[in-house]
């Protein structure tokens, strides 16, 4: 193999695939990055056998191979060099891959390619329920999965709950994700009916790398979305900007999916309310914030009272954190509350995650009585569109 690239491809094509890289693997092999010409161009790929990542970048290829490559040490070597051409040359019989840029050499022993687990790519595959592969553009999908995918669980003694449940359904696309304390669940349209109804649970980690990468995707080229027919495995296929010269070309994201029943989450929403307050986004997750600096070594508990007009004061949001150890916050902001007064504890982080996932101006609070869960929505989207619910604590008080 002989081929030559510029030194920020490779690094970009090295940091998106490497988030693929296995950590903790008995086989050496998965703790390297695959490198393999591929039509004129250098295809990077990685797995940790749950999620894999093709990266393809922009090259001039001399002669066609493929190697393996510690991973950590093409990354920081890579990221080293100085923004000139690389030079690449692979010994095949030692496996030893050569590196030049500009004043700069190494040689870095790999593992033959053929070691390497099969990792599919997009192109052939298997397509969509129906048969169809589904198109989402690169904003809505990657807006979806950075509103829902934080509420799902890091526990992977509860393997369920660490995915997002995802349903396609005729012309719409739901996610929902939760760990049990909160829930997060947006739907959207995809602009196009699929065939078949499908609902898949998928890692919240391989989604959190769908949008990662799609943030520096081709907005004007859709991505494309494939299941597999045995309904084990999902693709993504992400189109970079420009034509692969500058950053990459394109990508895939292939994950398994989770063989489980996603719990029935639409129980628990609450369909009424005793007071509803409409608040300003930013100065609710300010106040949430400073309240967090005393709650956070009181198991993160913040109180909040609602507080209906009074003749012709505004209504108020009122938060109180109490630190046994530290002190204690009072804050409050104005409101325009809707019902009868009312007090409720949460989790302020909960609260913070909730509120940095909301892009509108205002947003609303809906609370029936202590003991039952909150609902936060963003003011200005169909009540449908984007919901999010938080269990609330046991108040100490």
């Amino acid at each position: 193999m002989r081929v030559s690239c510029l030194q920020e491809n490779l690094a970009k094509g090295v940091s998106i695939v490497s988030r693929a890289v296995s950590a903790r693997s008995t086989l050496p092999v998965l703790g390297n990055i695959l490198l393999a010409t591929d039509q004129s161009q250098l295809r990077l790929s990685a797995t940790n056998l749950e999620i894999s990542i093709n990266c393809w970048i922009g090259a001039r290829v001399e002669e066609d191979g493929s190697t393996t490559i510690p991973a950590r040490l093409l990354s920081e070597f890579v990221a080293s060099l100085p923004p000139e051409q690389i030079d690449m040359e692979l010994a095949t019989r030692t496996q030893m891959l050569h590196l030049k840029c500009a004043r700069y050499e190494a040689n870095i022993k790999g593992i033959d390619a053929a070691d390497y687990p099969l990792i599919p790519s997009f192109a052939g595959s298997p397509g969509a329920p129906g048969g169809a592969v589904i198109e989402l553009a690169p904003a809505t999908l990657r807006q979806m999965i950075n509103q829902v995918a934080f509420a799902a669980s890091t526990d992977d003694s509860r393997p369920t709950l660490t995915g997002v449940e995802v349903r396609f359904d005729n012309d719409r696309l739901t996610m929902a994700a939760t760990d049990g304390y909160r829930l997060s669940r947006r739907t959207g349209g995809i602009g196009q009916a699929v065939a078949e109804r499908a609902t898949l649970i998928v890692p919240a980690r391989s989604l959190s790398e769908v949008a990662r990468i799609s943030a520096e995707a081709d907005e004007e080229r859709p991505i494309e979305v494939a299941i597999s027919p045995t309904r084990n495995q999902i693709m993504f296929h992400i189109w970079g900007r420009g034509d692969g010269k500058a950053g990459f070309h394109q990508a895939d994201v292939i994950s398994q999916l989770i063989d489980a029943n996603f719990p029935d989450y639409t129980s628990i929403i609450p369909r009424t309310f005793k007071t509803r307050a409409v608040l300003d986004t930013s100065a609710f997750a300010r106040i949430v914030r400073v309240a967090f600096l005393f709650a956070r070594d009181a198991a993160n508990i913040v109180y909040l009272r609602i507080t209906p007009v009074e003749g012709l004061q505004p209504g108020t949001l009122t938060l109180t954190a109490t630190s046994p150890s530290m002190g204690d916050n009072v804050s409050d902001m104005d409101a325009l509350v809707e019902g009868e007064a009312n007090e409720i504890a949460f989790n302020a982080r909960y609260l913070i995650d909730a509120l940095a996932a909301i892009d509108t101006p205002q947003v609303s609070l809906e609370v029936t009585k202590a003991g039952a869960p909150g609902v936060i929505r963003p003011v200005g989207t169909g009540p449908d569109d984007f919901t999010q619910v938080i269990m609330p604590m046991q108040s100490p008080r």
